[in-house]
């Protein structure tokens, strides 16, 4: 709009110049035809991006609820131009009788007139104002008031029909977010030298889902890991690592259980006095570089990220490395920044700094000159924003760390690195898991859960509950066997993590999350490979639904069409939701319910119509098979952004 707007005007600014100079009154006229062809340049510039912006945009899904925002918006403004920032609600109707979405801001508004105005005046004649000025527009066929001025708005079929052929024909395509930002996510995080265990699974899980989400979306994400790959517990591995494998310079250590390892110098650490001396020596040495403590250092790291790399490679996760050890050097220089600006107090040798609003100060130096977990995560912090010039950070971490990360954004903004109306930084908190006592879930020992061992009972179930239904006797080859064990395994892990609330602690149960009915990723993997089987089964191929998709007008006169056409076109307001607060089980709850509106769809409309006695194919509704494939499509995406890898044979 605001580039149409500007052609405007530079158009009639290349008449007004044109005029000015046949009237001969320019002092200059070699000057305006210099200002007249910078102008058309600058036209001509601008019709060209607005050309490719609405080539873009016409690919894009649209936002319905962003759409009719901005239509009741400008009503809004219309009918009380005089009212600043005025409520704005519009939500999906909850039943059809109450059409396809209903604007509820009459109520909001009679409120304010109330206390800003003085005016008393009913919902339901500020409704009735409102919909008089709702302006021209494409997607709306009627508007009705209902009870004390809840405005119901219903679609035109056409609109819809049009948005589904172009979701067909285009595929799953964003709906266009501007300037392109820069996104930092910040998770899973293991301590090197300790196994993965189910703790990790959480971050790992959700924040590779939000970096699939934002990348979708069209931004730039960085996928950061911090690694806990410095510190004090590295003296004592250093010095159990000489011990045990004097030769470690020359023959590399064959190191086989590293947790084991670990648990063997700590006992050493606790119990041995020379050896607890030892070790803080091996500590001093690693810090001022040595390069013989460097190696064993690094000799360490590689075991632990081989260890950590067969879990990535099992839940399909990709990460760029960049663990404590990364910022060390910059930690000096952020004491120095902290204490240039006055916010350093010193208290029993300690560096710390108080943050307004937060009772418990930032240690950023030990008494013994070393630094701290606060001075790494302030250093972490300036490098993202200042060096990576991130426009949207945000730490998946759990719940138990809130306080301190707030602690150290706060600081963050307090010594000016950002300004939060300008930059999001946001903690992404999750609960914990649970087993199915509800306590924290732990193996029969009283162990932790190692995240290996839960990856491959998860196979193990997996297998067992597709062997149970007998898909291996008749159903699937070997490899479809294989590859629907490994989407069943991993998927239903996944899926039971992001469709609970991450705020929420979730009791963790391999038998509801394999079980194939209610909002599970086994349903939800099964509903899928049904869907993309109708089609198939119908003999139509991809080439001749895309013709269809082309030629074809989808009809949409049945209420379970139609209820199934507005589900899938509201992928994108769930989406935007999302980016929005991060809450990705509302999208699981989304795919559940198109799974449902889907199975709905499909025993009240056929398909594929087939003679009752030789059950050969007498008639395929092509619009229908449209529907279905509308929906695969964007189950599909759904799946991609959820980290699930749907078979086509289940």
């Amino acid at each position: 709009a605001f580039q149409e707007n500007e052609i405007k005007l530079l158009t009639a600014e290349i008449e007004h110049l044109k005029n000015f100079g046949c009237l001969g009154v320019s002092p200059s006229l070699e000057g305006l035809r210099d200002e007249n062809a910078k102008l058309k340049y600058r036209l001509n510039f601008l019709q060209k991006s607005l050309q490719e912006e609405r080539s873009k945009t016409t690919k894009s899904m649209i936002n319905i609820n962003s759409c009719l925002q901005e239509i009741f918006g400008a009503a809004i403004q219309t009918a009380y131009p005089d009212l600043e920032n005025p409520p704005l609600v519009v939500t999906p109707s909850q039943q059809p009788k109450f059409g396809d979405y209903q604007c509820n801001s009459a109520m909001g508004i009679t409120q304010i007139l109330l206390k800003t105005k003085e005016q008393k005046v009913s919902p339901r004649e500020i409704a009735e104002k409102i919909t008089k000025n709702i302006p021209a527009n494409e997607c709306i066929e009627k508007v009705e008031i209902a009870g004390p001025g809840f405005i119901n708005v219903h679609l035109r079929k056409d609109f819809v029909s049009k948005q589904l052929s172009s979701l067909l024909m285009n595929g799953v395509q964003p709906p266009a977010i501007g300037k392109r930002k820069k996104v930092v996510v910040d998770f899973s995080s293991p301590n090197i030298a300790k196994e993965m265990h189910v703790g990790h699974l959480r971050s790992t899980i959700i924040g590779e889902s939000m970096c699939r989400l934002f990348e979708f979306a069209g931004y730039d994400v960085l996928r950061l890991n911090h690694l806990g790959d410095w510190g004090t517990q590295f003296g004592m591995l250093i010095a159990h690592l000489q011990d045990k494998f004097p030769d470690y310079l020359t023959v590399s250590p064959p190191i086989g259980d590293l947790q084991a390892f670990y648990k063997e110098s700590k006992r050493r650490f606790d119990t041995e006095e020379e050896f607890k001396k030892r070790a803080y020596q091996c500590v001093v040495l690693l810090q001022s570089k040595n390069p013989d403590f460097i190696k064993a250092w690094e000799l360490i790291c590689d075991v632990s990220r081989k260890e950590f790399q067969k879990i990535y490679n099992c839940l399909d996760i990709t990460l760029i490395e960049r663990g404590e050890s990364f910022y060390h050097e910059m930690m000096k220089d952020i004491v120095k920044e902290f204490e240039d600006k006055g916010f350093v107090q010193v208290d029993d040798g300690r560096k710390i700094v108080f943050v307004p609003g937060f009772p418990v100060p930032l240690t950023i130096m030990k008494s013994d000159g070393g630094y701290t977990y606060d001075t790494s995560d302030l250093a972490a912090l300036k490098h993202r924003l200042c060096e990576e010039k991130a426009d949207i950070l945000i730490y998946v971490v759990d719940s138990g760390q809130s306080v301190h990360l707030q602690t150290v954004f706060a600081a963050g903004q307090m010594i000016g690195w950002y300004d939060p109306k300008v930059t999001r930084v946001a903690h992404a908190a999750f609960g914990v898991v649970l087993g199915e006592d509800k306590k924290k879930f732990k193996t029969r020992s009283g162990d932790t859960v190692r995240l290996i061992d839960l990856l491959e009972e998860g196979l193990k179930r997996a297998m067992d509950k597709l062997k149970d239904k007998e898909r291996d006797k008749v159903v699937l080859t070997a490899e479809e066997l294989k590859a629907a064990q490994t989407s069943v395994a991993f998927g239903c892990i996944k899926y039971a993590d992001l469709s609970h609330n991450r705020l929420n602690d979730y009791v963790f149960s391999f038998d509801k999350m394999l079980d194939d009915r209610g909002n599970t990723a086994a349903y939800l993997l099964y509903a899928f490979t049904r869907i993309r089987a109708i089609a198939r089964l119908a003999n139509i191929d991809e080439q001749m639904l895309q013709k269809a998709a082309r030629e074809e007008v989808l009809i949409l006169d049945h209420e379970k069409e139609w209820k199934l056409g507005k589900c899938i076109l509201r992928f994108p307001e769930i989406l935007q939701k999302i980016l929005e607060d991060l809450l990705l089980h509302t999208l699981c709850d989304y795919l559940y319910e198109l799974a449902t509106t889907f199975t709905e769809f499909y025993d009240n409309c056929y398909c594929v119509e087939k003679d009752r006695q030789s059950g050969q194919i007498v008639k395929v509704n092509m619009w229908r098979l449209l529907l279905c494939e509308a929906t695969a499509t964007v189950m599909a995406k759904g799946f991609d952004i959820l980290g699930i890898k749907p078979v086509q044979r289940m």
